[in-house]
């Protein structure tokens, strides 16, 4: 059956299915959001906490640094400490890869070139098999091979989706299959047509991401040009946002790129105007208010907050709760896209929120209703 709006039809490519602990990748799952502490990880005790504050964001996936053995020795206590799972990052050592798998790693992320001969790579292997491992291969264009720069001259897309499959089959030679890969650059377009070019070779799930990306607003937009292309053409099994900001952010900005593609729905879907001399209310703040208020409502619901009623009326009857800026300090509010009441400024906020956490816990109670009718 086609679909009656086909310009929003994403084809998803078609790849088998990891699974990352008990979090399904590729084949048709949902798209993961995944960020990475940057906390000590010897330090168990503000690792956990700050998984705590990813977990809370709607992190899928942790990845955690395993540079020494202290932290591959506090990294049991993370695993007992969180709640999704957790990818150990292993660079060069075998052996933290090996501690890391007996630890509890979920993933271990590898460039299996860095670790060694092919004894090594097959104690890696072996643990991973042992402990139920899936294994990401990161291929970086800061740190390609020596052979491969000479061959290229520079960092190219040929050149990293080559690493990658080199990588592979170091893996595949093992008989190891429950792998996913990542070929990330700084450039974006760089990084693009890598991840074009390793979408067409293989059919593992595909780790997306715009490394070293920047900042929180200048990464947010390097990280949504980059990967927002290749959502839309359908690659991308799991992601992470690259950010010079708290992992929180990362998830955040994750999950708003792939609701703003209908990829994945969670929380509120804020639709704002950008403010001008017609507003009735302090847009700005108003938004940014609402949006930290609002950010613990996991259910997907929408909030259109518009200051006037040029394009207000418009939008609050496309989304679930509408908020319209008016004349004297009074504003009007639709519920489920029909005019229903107004608000005074003073008691805005704490009205709004209200209706956005009521609205919330109907939707729930009727999901909950329509999961109990299935059961029976």
């Amino acid at each position: 059956m086609s679909s009656i709006r086909p310009w929003r039809d994403i084809e998803r490519r078609k790849s088998r299915q990891i699974m990352v602990g008990s979090v399904p990748v590729g084949g048709g799952a949902p798209i993961t959001v995944q960020t990475m502490t940057n906390t000590l990880t010897s330090d168990a005790k503000a690792t956990i906490e700050q998984i705590r504050r990813c977990e809370d964001a709607g992190a899928d996936l942790i990845r955690v640094s395993c540079p020494d053995v202290e932290s591959t020795a506090a990294f049991r206590e993370i695993v007992r400490g969180s709640r999704v799972p957790l990818i150990a990052d292993i660079h060069f050592h075998y052996k933290r890869a090996l501690e890391a798998a007996d630890a509890g790693a979920a993933c271990l992320r590898i460039n299996p070139g860095n670790i060694g001969s092919s004894d090594r790579v097959a104690e890696v292997v072996r643990a991973a098999k042992a402990n139920g491992c899936a294994i990401r291969i990161g291929v970086n264009a800061g740190s390609l091979e020596k052979h491969l720069l000479e061959k290229y001259g520079e960092p190219c897309p040929d050149a990293l989706v080559e690493s990658a499959m080199d990588h592979i089959k170091l893996l595949q030679d093992h008989d190891f299959h429950e792998y996913k890969v990542a070929v990330k650059a700084s450039d974006v377009f760089l990084a693009v047509a890598a991840y074009q070019g390793l979408a067409d070779a293989v059919d593992c799930p595909l780790h997306l991401g715009i490394t070293e990306a920047g900042g929180l607003i200048g990464g947010t937009v390097k990280s949504s040009i980059g990967m927002g292309m290749l959502l839309w053409s359908g690659i991308g099994d799991t992601l992470r946002v690259s950010l010079s900001a708290e992992p929180e952010e990362e998830v955040r900005v994750g999950f708003e790129m792939l609701k703003a593609l209908g990829l994945r729905t969670r929380g509120v879907r804020v639709v704002s105007c950008p403010s001008c001399a017609r507003q009735g209310f302090d847009v700005i703040r108003t938004v940014e208010a609402l949006e930290e208020r609002l950010q613990h409502i996991k259910t997907p619901l929408s909030l259109s907050v518009l200051g006037c009623v040029v394009n207000g009326p418009g939008e609050a009857r496309e989304t679930d709760i509408g908020l319209t800026g008016g004349g004297n300090g009074k504003h009007m509010v639709y519920l489920s896209g029909v005019t229903d009441h107004t608000v005074q400024s003073e008691s805005m906020l704490d009205h709004i929120v209200s209706l956005v956490e009521a609205k919330a816990a109907e939707i729930e109670a009727a999901n909950a209703a329509q999961e109990a009718v299935a059961a029976e």
